[in-house]
C-alpha cells in the first residue's frame, strides 16, 4: 500500500452516510504524488503528499 515518505500517511476508513442515515464503508486517500527528493541514500524517487511537499518538509532533487 502506498504511503507519504515523510509522514507515513495512507488511506483511511470513513462512512459515507445518506440522508437517511444509512452508512456504508468508503476510503479516503490521500493526495500522494510521486517526486524525485534527496533522501540518505541519495536522490530517488518517492511518494510523498501535498501537505509535506507544500511545508517544505523534503527536498527536491534536481
Amino acid at each position: 500500500m502506498a504511503s507519504c515518505h515523510v509522514c507515513g500517511k495512507r488511506k483511511m476508513v470513513g462512512n459515507n452516510v445518506s440522508h437517511a442515515n444509512n452508512k456504508s464503508k468508503r476510503w479516503y486517500h490521500p493526495n500522494l504524488q510521486k517526486i524525485r527528493a534527496v533522501t540518505d541514500s541519495g536522490p530517488r524517487r518517492v511518494n510523498v503528499c501535498t501537505r509535506c511537499i507544500r511545508s517544505g518538509k523534503i527536498k527536491k532533487a534536481i
